[in-house]
C-alpha cells in the first residue's frame, strides 16, 4: 500500500473512532487517533467524556514504548495549553513521535494553530488536510459554536402526505409512527437542548425528555414571549428530573415570570423588542452556556423564525402516509418564507429512508 492512501486508511479509522464520543464530549469536539508503524496500528483511542482524557492521550497510552518513532494520525489539532487536562502537545513530544497527520486545525482561540507551531518547532514533522472536510463535517456543531458563538440547530417534525403537522383543532398524537418517534428519542438523548413555541408546549403538553435516557439530559427550552405556560404543564412538573428555561420578552409580567421561577423553572428575559432579536438573543445565551446542539420541535411560527434567520443547520423530517387537509391545519414551518425557488432551503447529501411506512428525510442545511 503506498504511503499516501495509507495515511488516508489510518485517518479514516481516527474519524470512526472520533464518532464514538457523540453525545458525551460536547461541547468539546469528538476526537480520534491512531498511532501507527506502517500498516500496523500499535495505538488507538478516542475522547469518550467531557473531560476525560483526550484521543491522543489514550492511544499513546496502549502504544507506550513502541511509540517512538511512530506516526500519529489525528483528527483534530492536538491541544497545547492546560485545561480540564494536560497538553496534549507535551505528551507527544515526550512520547518520541517522530511524524503527526492533522485532519484539521482547531479553531478554539487556545489552540489555533499553535499545537502545530509547537510539534514543527521541536522537528517534529507535521502534515495537516488530510481528509478535512470529512474531518469538518463530524465536528461541524463543535465548529459553528466556535466561530459563531451560536449552537447547532437541528428542525426536526413529523407530518403527513399533505404537509401537516397536526389537525385544524390543534391535535398531532401521533402522526409519526412508534419507530420514527424512538428515532427522535434517540436525538433528544444526544443534545444539548430543545427547543419549543409556547403553543406546541400549550397544545402537546410535551415533557420532551429521551425515553430510554441517552448519554445527554437535555436543557427543555420555551420560547413564551409572555411568561403564560401553565404552572400545571408536564414542563413545569418535571423540573427536578430535567430543567426548563422559559425565554420571554421584555414585557412579560413579573407575577407570571415569578409564578414560573417558583415552579423550578429558570427565566431568561430577552431584552430586544423584535422576535428576531429576541431569538438571536436566546441563541447568543445558549452559546454562551456552550450548549452545543439544540433540537427545534417546533411549532411553526418557531421553526418559520429559525428559517428566516438562516440558523438552521439539519433537518430530521418524518412523512406520515396519512392526508388530513384543512386550510387551517398547521404546517410545519411559518414565518416569512422565501420568495424565489432559487433561494429555497436544500438538504446536502440527504438521506432519504422507510421507518417502517413512514419515510424519514434527513440531512444538513446548504446554506
Amino acid at each position: 500500500m503506498e504511503q499516501s492512501e495509507l495515511d488516508r486508511w489510518h485517518m479514516r479509522r481516527a474519524l470512526e473512532l472520533a464518532r464514538q464520543g457523540q453525545g458525551y464530549v460536547e461541547p468539546n469536539p469528538m476526537v480520534g487517533c491512531v498511532i501507527a508503524v506502517g500498516a500496523e496500528i500499535i495505538g488507538e483511542g478516542w475522547h469518550r467524556k467531557f473531560g476525560g482524557a483526550h484521543a491522543e492521550i489514550e492511544a499513546l497510552q496502549l502504544a507506550a514504548r513502541r511509540a517512538a518513532e511512530a506516526t500519529m494520525y489525528v483528527t483534530l489539532e492536538p491541544c497545547c495549553h492546560y485545561g480540564k487536562t494536560p497538553p496534549c502537545t507535551k505528551a507527544i513530544l515526550e512520547a518520541g513521535i517522530r511524524r503527526v497527520v492533522v485532519a484539521q486545525s482547531d479553531p478554539f482561540r487556545e489552540v489555533s494553530g499553535k499545537g502545530i507551531a509547537e510539534l514543527r518547532a521541536t522537528g517534529i514533522e507535521v502534515e495537516v488536510g488530510l481528509l478535512e472536510e470529512e474531518a469538518q463535517r463530524l465536528n461541524a456543531p463543535y465548529l459553528k459554536l466556535t466561530r459563531s458563538g451560536r449552537p447547532w440547530i437541528i428542525a426536526k417534525w413529523a407530518m403527513t402526505l399533505d404537509g401537516k403537522t397536526a389537525t385544524r383543532a390543534g391535535t398531532s398524537q401521533w402522526i409519526s409512527n412508534p419507530e420514527s418517534r424512538r428515532i427522535v428519542h434517540q436525538i433528544r438523548g444526544r443534545v444539548d437542548g430543545i427547543m419549543i413555541g409556547r403553543e406546541t408546549a400549550e397544545l402537546d403538553n410535551p415533557l420532551l425528555t429521551a425515553r430510554p435516557a441517552g448519554p445527554r439530559t437535555a436543557l427543555r427550552i420555551v420560547v413564551d414571549t409572555h411568561a403564560s405556560l401553565s404552572s400545571v404543564s408536564k414542563l413545569v412538573c418535571t423540573t427536578s428530573e430535567a430543567p426548563v428555561l422559559i425565554a420571554v420578552g421584555p414585557h412579560a409580567s413579573k407575577a407570571d415570570c415569578d409564578r414560573l421561577r417558583q415552579g423550578g423553572c429558570e427565566v431568561f428575559v430577552c431584552s430586544a423588542t423584535r422576535h428576531a432579536a429576541r431569538l438571536d438573543q436566546l441563541l447568543k445565551e445558549l452559546g454562551r452556556r456552550r450548549l452545543t446542539n439544540i433540537l427545534a420541535e417546533g411549532g411553526g411560527r418557531l421553526t418559520g423564525s429559525l428559517l428566516d434567520a438562516r440558523q438552521i443547520d439539519e433537518v430530521h423530517v418524518f412523512i406520515a402516509p396519512k392526508i388530513l387537509g384543512g386550510a387551517a391545519a398547521h404546517s410545519p414551518i411559518a414565518g416569512e418564507g422565501i420568495d424565489e425557488i432559487a433561494d429555497a432551503l436544500t438538504l446536502d447529501q440527504p438521506v432519504i429512508q422507510a421507518t417502517a411506512g413512514d419515510v424519514y428525510v434527513h440531512g444538513r442545511v446548504a446554506w
